[in-house]
């Protein structure tokens, strides 16, 4: 019986391991990929060009190469959404966590976890059909595909990971926290807002990392909302994300065109690299 059991516990330790060496296999066989992929048309093009230039025109005659457009476009609408779905979604956290009685709780969570669950091609739907139409009647535009209807749409999908990472990390502060804050004479508005809020700073942060995540990556339902056009960002300009200038090319693309599809691809994963690295430096700085 126990060499038998001791077998078991090397076999799932036999797993465990694989699995930990395929995921880490799977991160490095990306980014092999995406820096074999992408790095030949920036050799081609020149980085400078290729970042900065302002003029994107991959099938004129004379083809253009400049993704500075669609890198502005993807840095604003995540920053929009960001501004907008945080204050949101952790006041929807704090609620959960701390406000609501059990019934409205488990109410609200259930419907959190259906908005998680509905696919992005959904959310550009219901965009396409109700935000763009809004949007265009109330600020009198002739199109309301823009740059603020896809920062919308965006708040609405990254507003589930962000109130359920909060609302668990709200949860796992210590409730002698909270009764030494109130034992001080703290109300519960000024204990959760003080004390609580700080305490869960680095769940708070991860969740802000999941959004932003989602937000950058984000290409079929901004591609329905923001008008697919490569100019310059505006609010009520329509743009072209990165995720979406990929997706809208790479059917017909060939020779050059590819290749400098993969390298916005390239861009977009250094993006998200780099912006995961501060935000844990910035965490792990919070701990220490």
């Amino acid at each position: 019986m126990k060499k038998t059991a001791h077998f078991m516990e090397k076999s799932m330790n036999v797993v465990f391991t694989i699995c930990g060496f395929l995921a880490v296999g799977f991160v490095i066989l990306i980014t092999g990929f995406l820096c074999v992929s992408g790095t030949p048309a920036i050799g081609k093009i020149g980085i400078i060009d290729f970042l900065f230039g302002t003029e994107w025109a991959s099938t004129a005659s004379t083809p253009s190469y400049g993704i500075l457009p669609f890198i502005l476009t993807s840095v604003y609408g995540t920053f929009g959404a960001i501004i907008i779905g945080v204050p949101l979604g952790l006041m929807c956290a704090i609620f959960v966590a701390k406000m609501a009685n059990d019934k409205v709780s488990k109410a609200v969570r259930t419907s959190v976890d259906l908005l998680s669950g509905i696919p992005s091609v959904v959310y550009g739907l219901v965009g396409m059909i109700i935000i763009v139409p809004m949007v265009r009647e109330v600020f009198n535009l002739p199109d309301g595909a823009n740059l603020f209807s896809a920062i919308i749409v965006l708040t609405i999908m990254i507003l589930p990971s962000v109130i359920s990472v909060s609302e668990t990390a709200i949860k796992t502060v210590p409730k002698e926290y909270e009764e030494a804050s109130l034992a001080l004479g703290a109300t519960k508005t000024e204990t959760v807002f003080k004390v609580v809020v700080p305490a869960a700073k680095s769940g708070i942060i991860t969740s802000i990392v999941l959004g932003i995540g989602r937000s950058i990556g984000e290409a079929m339902a901004v591609m329905m909302v923001a008008g697919n056009v490569a100019n310059m960002p505006g609010l009520f300009k329509s743009v072209r994300f990165l995720t979406t200038a990929v997706a809208s090319e790479m059917s017909y693309s060939s020779g050059l065109q590819r290749e400098a599809l993969f390298s916005i691809a390239l861009v977009l994963f250094v993006f998200i690299l780099i912006i995961n690295l501060v935000l844990n430096l910035i965490v792990k700085k919070d701990k220490e």
